[in-house]
């Protein structure tokens, strides 16, 4: 197992695919996440991402191992370490997620707007398994304003978090909503193109073509 992770043309999807039929396999990788070796490194953490999309229950066990690399050092494995984590949310029976809740929105203020952006993303996933949780990570993601990022990469992390309040606009509250609404109607200004597309479409998509 460690000989494909050190390939660089070995693929991770197929690594993974070989851990769902050999589970025993996983420590394996998830040591190869601490080696000194980069292609083992990365191709191992993104295994596992690859992993937890499509057999979240195996991961469950190793929850701490994600959890603690969101403290990372490096960039990569903190911001796919929170996109793992994510996917875990639907099966966290033992609400594991609540206990984590601001070590992990800490990384929408990381030095790195990809870890800022990569955290928007999988605030749907966790929004969507842990309704409960709802309010609290739209609130979270309606500060990206005050966070300490540029005004370039916070737009690129506001158009993240619109893709996630597509999906979380029909099933919140109605107070939410209009914390939404006005979040995203700003953005019909934005600089940034893609930003602005993105709220475009979410007006028209909740049916405000006019985005009144």
């Amino acid at each position: 197992m460690l000989q494909e992770l050190t390939d660089k043309k070995a693929s991770a999807e197929k690594i993974a695919q070989k851990l769902v039929k050999n589970s025993k396999l996983i420590d394996d990788v998830i040591q190869g996440v601490s080696s000194e070796d980069p292609t083992t490194k990365f191709k191992s953490a993104k295994v596992l991402r690859i992993l937890s999309e499509k057999r979240p229950d195996l991961l469950y066990a190793h929850w701490e191992h994600f959890a603690e690399r969101l403290s990372h050092k490096n960039t990569f494995l903190r911001s796919d370490a929170a996109l793992t984590i994510a996917n875990l949310a639907s099966i966290d029976k033992d609400k594991k997620f609540e206990k984590l809740f601001d070590r992990y929105y800490d990384q929408l203020n990381d030095e790195s707007m990809i870890a800022a952006a990569n955290l928007a993303t999988g605030s749907e996933k966790i929004a969507l398994a842990k309704p409960h949780l709802q309010t609290k990570i739209i609130g979270k993601l309606l500060k990206i304003d005050e966070t300490r990022h540029s005004q370039e990469c916070k737009n690129i992390i506001k158009g993240d978090a619109i893709e996630t309040f597509m999906s979380l606009y029909p099933s919140a509250s109605q107070t939410d909503k209009k914390k939404i609404l006005s979040f995203v109607k700003a953005e019909l200004k934005n600089s940034r193109p893609g930003t602005r597309k993105k709220a475009e479409r979410f007006i028209k998509k909740i049916g405000l073509s006019d985005g009144k």
